[in-house]
């Protein structure tokens, strides 16, 4: 049974820094995606960052240059560090899997679609101005 558990959100003054965490578990491989997404509303999401089974990288255009994905396999963790935080990356943030070796490209796509894969039950971060 996979399973993705967040933690690292909390709040920040504009301009700080967090590091998100989400360990996973229970797949048998690395043949997977994984990535983070944002709620924007009840029905809508938005992708942040993902890392694929090769260990490419892809970010969203708003994120670009501010947040960095990475994962310690050791620990079977993802983490997002998330830099220069502005008040509109107040959000819910959750972590994502997606089996199967697709590139960060679809992976990001299925992510913030949200209808394939597994995600966890989400971290708030509050960035205050």
């Amino acid at each position: 049974q996979v399973q993705l558990v967040e933690s690292g959100g909390g709040s920040v003054q504009a301009g700080g820094s967090l590091r998100l965490s989400c360990a996973v578990s229970g797949f048998t491989d690395r043949n997977y995606c994984m990535g983070w997404f944002r709620q924007i509303s009840d029905k809508e999401r938005e992708g942040v960052a993902v890392l694929d089974f090769a260990g490419s990288t892809l970010f969203a255009d708003a994120m670009e240059g501010r947040f960095t994905i990475s994962e310690d396999n050791a620990k079977n963790t993802l983490y997002l560090q998330m830099s220069n935080l502005k008040s509109e990356d107040t959000r819910m943030y959750f972590c994502a899997a997606v089996p199967g070796r697709l590139p960060a490209s679809r992976c990001l796509s299925i992510i913030t679609r949200g209808d394939l894969g597994y995600w966890g039950q989400g971290t708030q971060v509050t960035v205050s101005s």
